[in-house]
């Protein structure tokens, strides 16, 4: 199993089957059927269809190969089972006040694959993932982000 993909929250597998379900059952056989449809118009070198169509295919059996291998390589963490809700853990959703800025900011720990920073939903192997891992409300944390050294407090913890 590797690192990056050995967890995800209940939800984010269940996003990954959604996908996978889709790629398999709508998405895979409207382009096998338009490509198809291409191949029976004739010479294929100059087919934009078909070449288009045969490049999407490539692309969706390479996301396919990878939700299979993120799915089944995978362990499955529902955050509503945490039993330690009063410390930071995976599944975990967390806010946060930034003490250089004094901005306040929430963000879910999640698997790599589930990993939406317009969800602010950021991987367990993030800088500030493994700077708040197994720390309490209240405590006051210093990591090393992208963008230099941040101090950070912990306002509240909550499993969802």
């Amino acid at each position: 199993m590797s690192e990056q993909s050995s967890y995800l929250t209940k939800n984010g597998f269940m996003h990954l089957r959604e996908e996978l379900n889709y790629l398999l059952k709508v998405d895979r056989p409207r382009v096998v059927k338009d490509v198809s449809w291409a191949a029976s118009n004739g010479d294929r070198s100059e087919n934009g269809d078909y070449i288009y169509g045969k490049k999407r295919l490539r692309q969706i059996d390479s996301r396919v190969k990878y939700l299979l291998t993120a799915i089944e390589d995978s362990k499955i963490i529902d955050p509503l089972e945490q039993e330690n809700k009063d410390k930071v853990f995976f599944g975990a959703t967390v806010e946060y006040e930034d003490l250089n800025t004094n901005q306040i900011n929430q963000i879910q720990i999640v698997g790599v694959p589930e990993v939406d920073p317009k969800e602010n939903k950021i991987s367990w192997l993030s800088p500030l993932s493994k700077a708040i891992l197994g720390k309490k409300v209240g405590e006051i944390v210093s990591y090393e982000s992208p963008s230099g050294q941040k101090e950070i407090e912990i306002m509240s913890i909550i499993y969802r």
